[in-house]
């Protein structure tokens, strides 16, 4: 079984290594995010097995050692629960994998999934006789738990509710390759920001959800004007900072800048949703480069430290050097200058 954290040597870590080895014992299990061209295409199992596969190749397919693989044409308290996530978790519990503590990788909208499965995990598997599992902790990269305002403008546009100019005809098509239609908006109808946050909002399941976030967006910044604060080019801060209500932020930090500049955030995300716990931002990573392979510029820290549901506690280095060219203090975590996110995240396996 693949490690999750290796252990490293004290000169290169970037979190603790008590850390290391404690999360190094547990498995991980991924659960990927929307994936627009299942909307039109409407794929079987076998397909959508693949199409999971394919989600994760850059680097976390590797580095995990399940997946739960979701359809995005179908609803996530439909048939996402009943015909793919409640499988797959019941097989977890059969063979007993998360008996010492799973951690969730999700991206974008496994992070709303995921939520969903915290709600309901330990009552699906107690009716079967089950034991509940044991997740220790989610890592959620992008988040998009608290909604995404481009699915409220595909799902207004597809139920012909929306005025679609050309600047919206170019961002929603970036975004989702095509004009949704009122028969293919599947999952986007609970990534509408108001649906989003009402979709166990409040799981009994109240793990420590650490967030991982981006500042940057991979369509040119033409769906950015749609996007309320800052954003990663698909999901807004407020959502993947996991802020406690929707809104115009500009960090997930009160007192540090997406970029590292260490200075008053009059914008920044104050009060957030149960145990959520921004941890890492980069300026230059948009909504798809935080879990891919390439390396998109240093990282900073909204937060250095948090405690896992089995009561230990992560944390990463950070290094304040004071820039004269911009005359400020900048922090940046150790190795960020050439780790991808998801590096210092998994920590070099």
């Amino acid at each position: 079984m693949k490690r999750f954290i290796a252990m490293l040597s004290l000169a290169a870590a970037t979190f603790s290594v008590s850390t290391f080895a404690a999360i190094g014992q547990h498995p991980v299990v991924l659960v990927h995010g929307l994936q627009p061209a299942q909307l039109q295409a409407r794929p079987d199992a076998t397909e959508v097995r693949a199409d999971g596969e394919v989600y994760w190749q850059e680097y976390w397919l590797t580095h995990a050692d399940v997946r739960i693989d979701w359809p995005s044409h179908e609803r996530i308290a439909g048939k996402i629960a009943s015909d793919y996530a409640w499988p797959k978790l019941k097989q977890l519990a059969q063979s007993n994998t998360c008996v010492n503590g799973c951690i969730f990788v999700t991206h974008s909208t496994g992070d709303l999934v995921t939520r969903y499965i915290l709600d309901n995990q330990e009552n699906w598997l107690l009716n079967e006789g089950l034991t509940p599992l044991n997740i220790i902790s989610t890592f959620d990269f992008a988040g998009a738990g608290g909604g995404s305002e481009l699915a409220d403008l595909a799902v207004n546009i597809a139920e012909g509710g929306g005025v679609l100019n050309a600047s919206l005809r170019l961002a929603i098509s970036l975004w989702l390759g095509d004009i949704p239609n009122s028969s293919n908006v599947g999952v986007l109808n609970d990534l509408k920001v108001s649906n989003a946050r009402q979709i166990a909002p409040f799981p009994d399941g109240r793990v420590p959800r650490v967030r991982f976030v981006g500042d940057d967006s991979e369509y040119f910044g033409l769906t950015s004007p749609f996007l309320p604060g800052h954003d990663d080019g698909v999901v807004s801060s407020h959502s993947t900072c996991g802020a406690s209500r929707a809104g115009s932020f500009g960090s997930c930090s009160t007192s540090v800048a997406f970029d590292g500049k260490v200075a008053y955030q009059s914008n920044g995300v104050s009060s957030f949703m149960p145990r959520h716990y921004p941890m890492l931002m980069g300026s230059g990573y948009g909504h798809g480069e935080l879990i891919g392979d390439r390396h998109q510029g240093k990282v900073t820290t909204a937060r250095k430290s948090a405690v896992l549901a089995n009561g230990q506690s992560i944390s990463v280095a950070t290094q304040d050097k004071w820039s004269w060219w911009k005359w400020a203090t900048y922090r940046h975590v150790n190795g960020s200058d050439d780790h991808t996110m998801s590096e210092l995240v998994a920590d070099l396996l």
